[in-house]
Parts: structure tokens; sequence; C-alpha cells
């Protein structure tokens, strides 16, 4: 009789373990389970941790929380400017209804893959090769609201959609290239035309300013001179003003009539004095090592 009760006690409990080991499941913390019961949906969602079921009554799912990554594959269309592109996508999506996701729809990821290859070829359509190159924000805001809208119902939530890259044909880069190098030589221009009327200007206000004082050319003059002279691998040509050679001539004939007029018998050798006055003003001139040839300009030249 004893012998019979223990093994009574332990087929019930080898049964009861077995009971256990059937109906006990363990919910992740990145998981929820959904419960179908006779095919069924229990309303409570199961979460994480440790949980019942009936064994062969009772079924349940579990349904990822994650944020998923889905890329978009490539898809080629023709924007609102009848340009060809390829264009891919990458969208982040996660569930908030478990049971919906898995009532509503078949599989969630494939329906979300399906709707984000149609959206975005819908605003490829719409767009225009310069919004899809340099406006991308407003594109992905367009995008995500497309996908997010009947993925609601499916217990799904869109956070972000990112177009990754777009490809042009190669013709239509050479010609984006050829634009590019047109509009920076346009610019290059303008700027070198603006730069001109500035010197000009300024050349126009100093020029005014020289004419009120004659002096300031002619030492204008001579720092032009000295700077040439400096790199001593030139030869320098300086118009010499008719009007100081005129002075000098002047001063010469002066002092040979002084001279005769004191003494009339002796004469007196005198040396020229134009060229010893040039032969001064090149040697002050030109003290570096480099050759000078002085010409003098105006009408009287051949009189002087």
């Amino acid at each position: 009789m004893v012998e019979e009760l223990v093994a009574a006690g332990v087929a019930l409990a080898s049964a009861g373990a077995v009971y256990t080991m059937a109906a006990a499941r363990v919910v992740k913390q990145y998981e929820r389970g959904v419960v179908f019961r006779l095919g069924r949906l229990r309303p409570e969602v199961r979460g994480p941790g440790f949980t019942m079921i009936v064994p062969g009554v009772d079924k349940l799912r579990k349904v990822n929380m994650q944020i998923v990554t889905m890329p978009v594959p490539a898809q080629e269309g023709i924007t609102r400017d009848n340009v060809t592109v390829r264009v891919d996508a990458v969208v982040y999506f996660r569930v908030t209804g478990p049971a919906e996701a898995v009532v509503r729809v078949e599989d969630y990821r494939f329906a979300v893959s399906q709707m984000a290859q149609t959206s975005l070829r819908s605003i490829i359509g719409k767009s225009e090769l310069d919004d899809l190159l340099s406006d991308r924000e407003k594109l992905n805001q367009g995008l995500e609201l497309m996908i997010d809208s009947p993925a609601v119902e499916w217990g799904v939530t869109i956070d972000r959609v990112e177009i990754k890259d777009v490809s042009l044909p190669e013709t239509m880069k050479r010609s984006m290239a050829r634009q590019a190098e047109a509009d920076r030589e346009r610019r290059a221009r303008v700027i070198n035309a603006d730069a001109e009327l500035q010197a000009s200007k300024k050349l126009a206000e100093a020029a005014k300013e020289m004419s009120e004082q004659p002096a300031a050319l002619q030492l204008r003059l001579l720092q032009t001179v000295v700077a040439v002279a400096a790199e001593k691998n030139s030869t320098l040509v300086l118009p010499f003003p008719v009007e100081l050679l005129r002075f000098l001539e002047k001063a010469q004939q002066g002092q040979q009539g002084q001279q005769v007029v004191q003494q009339p018998v002796a004469p007196a050798v005198q040396q020229p004095v134009m060229p010893a006055v040039q032969q001064s003003v090149q040697e002050q001139l030109l003290s570096p090592p480099s050759r000078l040839d002085v010409v003098s300009g105006g009408a009287d030249s051949g009189q002087d």
C-alpha cells in the first residue's frame, strides 16, 4: 500500500513537472507576448519575465519591440524635371502595438518594406533634382508621413526615414560639372571687375592729390625707379622733364654772361653743365649696378 502511494506521488510529481515545463514561457525585456487561446486573441499582453500558458490550448507569440533598421532597395524613377535617378533610403521603425502587429498584418516587416519602396518612388516623381540633392530634410519628412499613415493601423510607428544616396547618369554629372565650372568662372570675373573698379577709384583719388602737388608725382616716379632698379636685371628708360633742362640751360647762359663781363680778355674754357647734371642724376638714381638711359621729352628736345 505504501509503495503504491509513493509510486502515485512520484507519478503525480512527474506529471506536474512535465506540465510546468510545457506551460512555462520566458519573455525577454525587449519582447512582448501575445496569447491566442483556441485561436482567439487574449486581451492581456504578457510582459517581460516568466509567464504560464495552458499547454495545448494557448499559443504564445513573441513580438520584438526594438527599433528595426530596414534598408530600402534603390528605386529608379524620373523626377518632375525629367531626370532619371536612382535613390535608396533607410527606414527606422518599431512596434508599439504587439496585438495589432500580429493580427492586422501577416508580416509587418514585409509590409513596411513594400510601403517604403512605393512611397520612395512616389517622392521621386513629385520632386525635382535640386530638391533631391539639396533639400533632403523636407523630402525625408514627407516620406516619413507617407509610410507612417498606413503603418499606424498595423501597430508600427515610423521613427525616421533617411534618403541615403542619389545616383545620376554620367551625362548629367558632366553637365552639372560644366555648369558649376561656368558659375565659378562668372564669379571670378565679377570679383576681378569689382577689384578693377575699386583700384581705378583709388588711382583717380591719388592722381587728384598729385595734381595739386607736382613734386609728389616726381617723388612717386623716383620710388618706381628705385623699385625697378632693385631687381638688377632690366634696363630702365627714364623720361627727364624738359623744364629742368631749360632751367639749367638758362642758369648756364647767365653764368657765361657774367664771366664775359668781368674778364673780357682772358678766355675761359667752360665745361658743359648739361652732361654733368645728367651724370649726377644718373649716379644718384641708379646707385645699384643697373643701366639707366636718360631721355629728354617735349617738343623742344631737339634744341636742348
